[in-house]
């Protein structure tokens, strides 16, 4: 049975990535088509011809390997005399007809993101709603209301753009002796001492809760401290009181110990309260080490530690949402292609075919843990900033990309001459070369990963 669940996976993959490809594809066939240029052939795969038909002056054919795809124009790589070819339809046609591939797969973007927004019950807002007790946000100056509009320059449009700059923070040496540090390990001391409090005493669901409400209360105080002295005596007061509450008479005092310096992932956070704008500057993230092998190797991870307000799900809401998240995964795209130029990304970061094959089965996996639906969904969201990612990378003005021929029509409109045939095709040649000896390093590093298990999110 689970061998029948792994092929139609596969197969729901392989059909997603082929509707991805049948898209781009499709765009520069209809708007071909309503230009009236000339189309010789719409095929879906590459290599050798499997089954096809013909209808009017088009052939359309399936072919071995579904990676890729191809809209052959008369005219479209050398010149026709062919009225109707490419390169004698109208400039403004010609940059339609380009630039539609791109267009194509940013609405499929959005036509996917609906089929997987639609399915939640409710969705998470960027409105603070309140913190655990050990948060340490809540003592950098972030209230509860307090909406997120902005963290480090990146705009946050709802909690998909939250999330993406939470876990792209940089984390560097801060002071260790400053006040919010110290509150932070008073708030981590009293934590601790509830968690020992819970774990070795048998306790009902209330009185649980109601020592829990001692710690948040108490932690709550210390959040707020305007000194050292204030938090720790705020500190001794909510562990005398947690003590109290189990009739132990008989304990010692957390004590803080302080560094130097302390690890945080830090940023400055952009909120709207009460209708104001306002700028929280070095706000402090949770910083922590996911495994012993993570803190040998000095890999830090970050995470929420806040809670934020619930938005119902409505017709409203559902298509706000998918607007919101199939843009916020286009500026993602674009980001991340700026941060890569300037190194905050590296060359590991990067995916070809066989990374994202393996980030596919990964996520695919992990749903399956709890059910099929939701390992499809998983294999959908991924297919979704596949479908953006390409839209978006083809618009790129690099040469054989769309956006690269774009560039030339765009040149050949402003100078009233286009630009010479062959002059055109050794810039396309020579980038096309470029572009498969990158994804050749990258597929290389790809598999590399795979083998020393590597490869981003395996352990």
């Amino acid at each position: 049975m689970q061998i029948l669940i792994t092929i139609a996976l596969i197969i729901i993959g392989v059909l997603f990535f082929e509707l991805i490809i049948f898209s781009h594809e499709f765009g520069h066939f209809i708007t071909a088509k309503l230009s009236g240029v000339k189309v010789n052939e719409f095929a879906l795969g590459m290599g050798p011809r499997l089954f096809g038909f013909k209808r009017g002056e088009t052939e359309y054919s399936f072919r071995l390997f579904p990676i890729g795809g191809y809209c052959a124009m008369e005219g479209e790589d050398e010149d026709s005399e062919e009225p109707r070819a490419f390169n004698n339809a109208k400039i403004w046609k010609r940059m339609i007809i380009i630039i539609a591939g791109a267009v194509m797969n940013i609405l499929l973007g959005f036509i996917l993101m609906f089929a997987y927004t639609v399915q939640a019950d409710s969705y998470s807002s960027t409105t603070v709603s309140q913190f655990p007790p050990n948060s340490y946000i809540a003592n950098c100056g972030v209230q509860a209301g307090d909406t997120i509009v902005d963290i480090n320059g990146y705009s946050i449009w709802n909690f998909r753009d939250l999330q993406f700059s939470i876990a792209t923070l940089n984390c560097k040496d801060v002071d260790g002796k400053s006040l919010q540090i110290y509150k932070q390990d008073c708030t981590n001391s009293a934590c601790r001492v509830y968690s020992e409090l819970a774990s070795k005493n048998k306790l009902s669901e209330n009185q649980l809760n109601d020592l829990y409400n001692i710690l948040s209360e108490g932690c709550s105080k210390i959040n707020v401290s305007a000194s050292k002295t204030d938090a720790k005596k705020l500190l001794d007061n909510v562990c005398t009181e947690m003590y109290g509450f189990m009739n132990i008479s008989k304990f010692d005092l957390p004590v803080i110990a302080e560094e130097d310096t302390r690890l945080r992932y830090t940023a400055d956070v952009t909120v709207i309260r009460d209708g104001e704008e306002i700028k929280i500057k070095d706000v402090l993230f949770p910083t922590y080490y996911a495994s012993e092998e993570a803190e040998k190797e000095g890999k830090t991870s970050t995470a929420f530690d806040f809670y934020v307000d619930g938005i119902e799900r409505n017709a409203g809401t559902v298509l706000s949402q998918t607007f919101s998240n199939t843009c916020s995964m286009a500026k993602t795209v674009w980001t991340s292609l700026v941060w890569l130029v300037q190194g905050r990304f590296s060359f590991t970061d990067l995916s070809g075919p066989v990374g994202i094959a393996s980030a596919v089965t990964q996520v695919a996996s992990q749903g399956l843990e709890s059910s099929f639906g939701d390992a499809v969904n998983n294999i959908l969201f991924v297919m979704i900033l596949i479908t953006v990612n390409l839209g978006i990378v083809n618009m790129l003005p690099f040469p054989a990309l769309d956006g690269g021929r774009f560039v030339f029509l765009l040149i050949e409109g402003i100078f009233r001459k286009p630009i010479p045939r062959r002059a055109e095709q050794i810039v396309n040649a020579a980038g096309l070369a470029l572009l498969m000896i990158f994804m050749l390093v990258i597929s290389l590093k790809d598999v590399w990963q795979l083998i020393t298990n590597s490869m981003p999110g395996m352990s």
